[in-house]
């Protein structure tokens, strides 16, 4: 019997491998202070994403506004296969931005804030446990919804996002998802 676990055999494809070098990413921001010009998190997201090939297909900073983030991540949704959020996951009031991305996920993936937690836990300690970050799928797309502090912000994209984009576009695209019929931007035939 063949070891289904050796990536050479065709019943268990090196994914890594097949998976797209560049995705199509928007960011977000969701600040009630910053600007395009003082966002440090975002420009450090753009500028990764851009230097690692990726084509970003939107960029906005929005206030701590349900509406107005549920507004933001649902356009990007149209164009992007991920879109990458900071600000708003913590426990303050003005906190909206996870109630917002979690009505919008058909398919969390709780490893993501689990795994978002333990690698900020070796930074900030016991004060990692006031993220709510998150991720998962809504649709066709890809969210991820990040603390706004820009520690945080490298912290996920070194520690989780950088090396695994292309991978995650590829699991959402490769069997398609349920849902409506037109295609996704991550999907043969989709906007992507």
């Amino acid at each position: 019997m063949p070891d289904m676990t050796d990536a050479s055999h065709p019943a268990a494809p090196d994914h890594r491998a097949a998976a797209p070098r560049a995705v199509r990413i928007a960011v977000l921001t969701v600040s009630d202070t910053r600007t395009e010009e003082t966002d440090t998190s975002g420009q450090f997201l753009l500028s990764e994403l851009r230097a690692g090939g990726h084509e970003v297909v939107g960029y906005r900073v929005v206030q701590d506004d349900a509406p107005a983030i549920r507004a933001a991540l649902t356009g990007f949704m149209r164009d992007a296969a991920v879109v990458v959020s900071s600000g708003g996951t913590g426990i303050t009031g003005r906190d909206v931005t996870i109630p917002v991305v979690e009505s919008l996920l058909t398919k969390p993936m709780p490893g993501f804030g689990e795994l978002f937690r333990m690698l900020s836990y070796r930074e900030v300690g016991g004060a990692a446990m006031l993220s709510r970050a998150v991720g998962g799928l809504a649709g066709h797309t890809l969210l991820f919804a990040l603390p706004g502090s820009l520690n945080a912000v490298r912290t996920a994209w070194e520690g989780l996002l950088r090396d695994e984009l292309g991978h995650l576009a590829f699991e959402v695209a490769r069997h398609g998802q349920p849902g409506p019929d037109q295609p996704g931007p991550g999907q043969p035939g989709g906007g992507g």
